[in-house]
């Protein structure tokens, strides 16, 4: 049965007891269909907001005020290992399912490779923290409390025969404050969209290729996380008050996207729709995420509540859980995950300075068909596949259909019936043909 689930991360130790909870957990799986329950928990790990990641194989978490990273395996149900960097991080994200991407409180991005140990480290672009990451395949964007973006290259940051200091691409700098979070478009062409939040109550619309400002939204209230939609409509955005708001892209009746109408570029949009507020007051509204198909947007708050919210009806639905400590992290995982050739089945710890890399990973599938293979090992071919392959080509063929709307259409049908029953007829008689021919060929009778 197929199921969407979440895994979602609390920064330090529950605020009072609860028997219900253990003290020392810090990660939790949660399964949603049919009913909500918490399928596993890892514990010893307190994780700041933007910190935590996963692949389909592992889940790695920063740890708080520490330059440290936890990696769990989440088939073992344990902790693999705990990897120590030269700098506290602040951030993580993931590209693909390869590449690490760490961001730390000096300002500076760290890139590991998880399946063959190296380490990349960019110098320290940003002025303060790296407070937010998001990464495609090709690009990545940093964000830091600095209030400035920076976009990446990532085949450049890994290219073996550059020997130049990496520096970004490009810079974004409209922000005035901390940039707060950031979410990458799903479009894989050139005018791919970055949105970012920021501590100057403003969400910003950029393509991140060629750099341009396409949309400022001026806020009501201080934005702390955001969640794209899926066809890159809108975006949904948690606020420090506990509240969350839509912000739509699109007008109702417009057949252009008003996002690349440069007369509309230059002149800011004030939000003036309602949030959407809970019945309760959960707190600062940390980490949101959309499920698979959009239609229900999941938040966790400052207070440890997890609240589910009905994008189509814009309104507060029920409160999953309440994990008793701040909700720092929220990750939505697919009823349809990707397969993949390869998965790391252990993680190779960083490695400083160049040198030899071995690359370590399991097979998830066969590399080759098992009928290619048995026909490659064959002396000659298999007897079985040439008799399909007999088979196959003097099997009968389905007449097409035709609709009978009018006499000429009905006339028609009929002739062509009746000239595939004189094809398949020939082809028949082709075949007894040929194994009477096998036989006396073979010495039979």
């Amino acid at each position: 049965m197929l199921s969407e689930g979440l895994i979602t991360s609390i920064r330090a130790h529950p605020k009072s007891a609860n028997t219900a909870i253990a003290k020392d957990v810090g990660i939790y799986l949660h399964e949603l269909h049919p009913s909500h329950i918490i399928k596993s928990s890892f514990k010893k790990s307190s994780t700041p907001v933007n910190a935590l990641v996963a692949t389909s194989t592992h889940i790695f978490a920063a740890q708080a005020d520490k330059a440290v990273v936890h990696i769990y395996s989440r088939e073992r149900g344990n902790q693999e290992a705990l990897v120590s960097f030269p700098e506290r991080l602040h951030s993580l994200a993931l590209v693909g399912d390869g590449i690490l991407v760490l961001g730390t409180a000096e300002g500076r991005v760290i890139l590991w490779e998880i399946c063959t140990g190296r380490q990349i480290s960019t110098p320290n672009a940003h002025l303060q923290a790296v407070s937010c990451i998001a990464a495609t395949q090709s690009h990545l964007t940093t964000g830091s409390e600095d209030s400035n973006i920076h976009v990446w290259s990532v085949p450049r940051l890994f290219s073996l025969a550059s020997n130049e200091t990496q520096q970004p691409l490009r810079s974004l700098s409209n922000h005035r404050a901390a940039v707060t979070s950031l979410a990458l478009g799903h479009s894989s062409s050139t005018t791919n969209i970055c949105v970012s939040a920021s501590r100057d109550n403003t969400v910003i619309v950029w393509n991140y290729h060629s750099g341009d400002l396409l949309r400022t939204f001026l806020l009501p209230a201080t934005p702390l996380c955001l969640a794209l939609d899926p066809c890159d409509r809108a975006v949904y955005a948690g606020f420090e008050d506990g509240s969350l708001q839509l912000i739509e892209f699109l007008q109702p009746k417009s057949t252009l996207n008003p996002l690349y109408d440069a007369n509309l570029q230059t002149t800011p949009v004030q939000i003036t729709e309602t949030p959407w507020t809970a019945p309760s007051e959960p707190g600062a509204a940390l980490c949101i995420g959309l499920s698979y198909d959009g239609t229900c947007l999941f938040s966790g708050h400052a207070t440890g509540k997890i609240a589910q919210w009905d994008t189509g009806r814009r309104a507060f639905s029920l409160e999953l859980a309440d994990l008793n400590a701040p909700v720092t992290n929220l990750l939505t995982l697919s009823p349809f995950p990707k397969q993949k050739l390869t998965r790391p089945s252990t993680v190779v710890k960083p490695k400083l300075g160049e040198g030899q890399y071995v690359f370590t990973a399991q097979l998830s599938k066969s590399i080759t068909d098992n009928s290619f293979e048995a026909a490659i090992n064959h002396q000659g071919l298999p007897t079985e596949m040439l008799e399909d392959a007999i088979s196959r080509f003097y099997g009968p063929i389905a007449a097409p259909s035709y609709s009978t709307s009018s006499s000429g259409d009905e006339k028609l049908r009929q002739e062509n019936e009746e000239l595939w029953k004189v094809v398949n007829e020939q082809r028949a008689l082709q075949k007894q043909t040929f194994e009477k021919y096998t036989k006396l060929k073979s010495g039979g009778t």
